[in-house]
This record gives C-alpha cells, structure tokens and sequence, in this order.
C-alpha cells in the first residue's frame, strides 16, 4: 500500500464512521506553510458542520524499512507548529523501534488500520477514534456502552442515644452528657 492509498483509506473510514455526526472529510488540502517554508499540504482535513471546527491529519504508513522513519520527528514539530489542532494516523510494520515508541509515546499519533468498507471501531482503528472524540467532545465515543456510576443508598444514620452518665453533687441536677451509644459484644 502506498502513503496516498492509506490515506484515502484513513479519510474513507472517518467519512464512514463519522459523517453521521455531520464530520466532513477532505484529502489534501493546501494549508499555509510548513517549518521550512514549504507550502504545506495536508493528507486530511476534518471539519465539523455547524462548528467549523477542524482537525488535521497526517498519514504514515510504512510496510518495509525505508525513508519514513526520518519523516516521523519532522512531522510531529511540523503538527506542533501548524496552527490548528492535528494529529498522525500511521500504520504499519516498517518502522524502526526507537520511531515506533516515539509515535506509540506521542499524544499526537494515532494508530489507525481501518479495513476498506469498515465504518464501525475496531482495535485497529480505536486510537484515531478516540483522537477525533476528544477534539470535537464526542464523550460517547470514549464511554461505549459503559453507564455512569451510581453512589451507594444511603445507609440510614444510627441514632444517637443520651444517656446520663453523672450527677452534679454541688446541686443534685442530673447532669446530661450525650455519650455514644455502648458497643455489644
């Protein structure tokens, strides 16, 4: 697979995925300039109807050893600086190990291997998934089909019990003191 075809792979699964929450998905989009002075063009660009809001992403994808590895430290100063929100969608078993904790380590880079036609999460996909919900603040999709806690009923408080515990000699009234009620044994 090449980087352009994982791409539109990526882009295809978000439009799937997502469109039903009016997310529209773009493929490279020109957008101002790179830290080098080069025009930049993104892979994808998201924007959320009714909010304009967008998120941009970058895709690595990187089956063999090859000149990506490079291109990953570059990419993520490159995201850092862009200046809207942005995020890595990368995939693949090319990656050196020192590259591969980096982007397992950024909060930046997603792990995203979607199956061409796949619109529902999967393990593969989930990382990008949870990327897109926390920028836009879909919180369902980080929460499933988990319920909110519920706090324990109420245990009914015990009673406090007086007991007179002394008399005051000085003028015969008894004296109250609230004690504890005594522990049974």
């Amino acid at each position: 697979m090449t980087g352009s075809e994982y791409a539109t792979l990526v882009a295809h699964y978000l439009a799937r995925r997502f469109g039903s929450r009016g997310l529209k998905v773009y493929r490279e989009v020109r957008a101002g300039k790179s830290i080098i002075g080069k025009n930049r063009c993104l892979d994808i660009l998201c924007v959320l109807d009714g909010t304009n809001d967008a998120f941009a992403i970058e895709c690595k994808f990187q089956d063999s050893e090859g000149t990506v590895d490079e291109k990953i430290p570059y990419t993520l100063d490159d995201l850092r600086a862009l200046p809207m929100q942005g995020g890595i969608a990368y995939a693949g078993k090319g990656f050196s190990q020192g590259v591969q904790h980096m982007l397992n380590a950024s909060p930046l880079a997603a792990y995203c291997l979607p199956l061409a036609g796949q619109c529902e999460s999967s393990p593969d996909t989930r990382e990008l998934d949870h990327l897109l919900a926390m920028h836009f603040r879909w919180w369902d999709v980080l929460v499933g089909k988990k319920s909110p806690v519920q706090p324990p009923a109420l245990q009914p408080a015990a009673p406090v019990v007086d007991r007179l515990v002394a008399v005051d000699d000085a003028d015969d009234q008894p004296l109250l003191i609230v004690a504890p009620p005594a522990e049974t044994v």
